[in-house]
């Protein structure tokens, strides 16, 4: 019997099931997971066709009553919102004192699909979760205290889950050996490339050809050695530009003529930046798919990512890899996309396409129904 489950509850591969899909963290600007959320939720609408309920909800905080209905607007969903102050202590006090049932404010679902910031109590149905990476568990020193604690009770509530969604093969072996979720249980549902990002459109000018880089301002993001191989590049045409929100940490030492700091920016600008770059370069050390790599290929960009295998997905054959800790490595590899860039862009095309967000919520029906 699934989680929590009354004999008499429908099993979600019936007809006219009822899907609770929690949107908590589209109330922040988007990131990579935020963005997984975003597209997810959409391909999930698409792939049930009209046949399904899906109702994204989320307890939040006055922001996200502007945010979370923004970030859906395009998706044929009504979500539902429940202003809480503090919501983020209030979203822990819940998960941690199991009580009352989400059925309470949601009325009776099939499923609870729940994302990173809480894992709600239910009374019955499917029980979901997404792992987007295991970082906090494989290198606690690459995330804040108050993240390592938050995903830490998530991770323990996994292993009751009936259903684990990882965004890569990668990430579901992790879910495997270092949570001991059943094999059985975890499933693969890889992101998906949304519409923004593709060869034709505008550019962006930032004075003459430069490098991209998108990235949180991080350890685990590893710009430091993407700064050291620009700086060996010695190139007085090319600048260096980073994308990204500030982030913790020991930060990269940015302070030079030909590199910009360009901040988060929306998905519109992001998408004229991949496209008008001579190389996107990713220089991460540890990631659960890396969702840039495969925007900058359908975006017409050759790439360049790091050589951890936790990329290999995303990377496929299209990208010319580095070791993450050689600037050596990084700034060969810069220096032979922008010199033969045509290869990559056609590979990277192709690999772009394979990525849909239709076929990531047929994933996540898929493996409802397995449960």
């Amino acid at each position: 019997m699934r989680y929590g489950q009354a004999p008499h509850a429908p099993h979600p591969a019936a007809s006219g099931v009822r899907i609770a899909f929690d949107v908590s963290p589209l109330s922040h600007p988007r990131s990579g997971i935020g963005r997984y959320l975003r597209g997810s939720l959409a391909g999930l609408v698409e792939a049930s066709a009209g046949e399904h309920e899906i109702v994204p909800f989320a307890p939040t905080s006055p922001q996200g009553l502007k945010t979370i209905p923004a970030a859906l607007a395009g998706i044929p969903v009504e979500p539902r919102l429940r202003f809480l102050p503090f919501a983020h202590a209030w979203r822990q006090a819940w998960s941690r004192a199991g009580w009352p049932p989400a059925e309470r404010f949601l009325g009776s679902f099939d499923v609870l699909h729940y994302s990173d910031w809480m894992y709600p109590p239910q009374r019955g149905g499917v029980r979901a979760t997404t792992v987007h990476d295991l970082v906090p568990i494989r290198f606690p020193e690459w995330v804040q205290g108050r993240t390592r604690r938050m995903h830490t009770a998530k991770y323990r509530d996994a292993r009751r889950c009936d259903a684990v969604f990882a965004n890569s093969a990668f990430t579901a072996r992790e879910v495997v050996e270092l949570l001991g979720v059943p094999a059985g249980r975890v499933h693969v549902a890889h992101p998906g490339v949304d519409s923004h990002f593709r060869p034709d459109g505008a550019r962006a000018d930032l004075g003459g050809p430069y490098v991209l880089s998108v990235a949180t301002l991080e350890p685990r993001k590893n710009l430091g050695v993407l700064v050291d191989a620009f700086r060996l590049l010695a190139r007085d045409d090319l600048r260096l530009a980073v994308v990204g929100a500030a982030g913790w940490g020991e930060q990269p030492s940015l302070d030079h003529p030909r590199i910009v700091r360009l901040g988060f920016v929306d998905d519109e600008e992001l998408a004229r930046l991949y496209r008008g770059a001579a190389v996107f370069v990713y220089p991460s050390r540890f990631e659960g798919f890396g969702i840039p790599i495969v925007e900058a290929m359908a975006s017409g960009v050759p790439v360049v990512a790091s050589s951890h295998e936790s990329m290999d997905e995303a990377a496929g054959d299209a990208a010319l890899r580095a070791d993450p800790e050689s600037a050596e490595e990084f700034a060969a590899a810069i220096s032979r996309a922008v010199t033969d860039p045509a290869p990559l862009v056609e590979r990277g095309l192709a690999h772009a396409a394979r990525f849909t967000w239709l076929e990531t919520g047929r994933a996540f029906l898929r493996g409802y129904v397995a449960t």
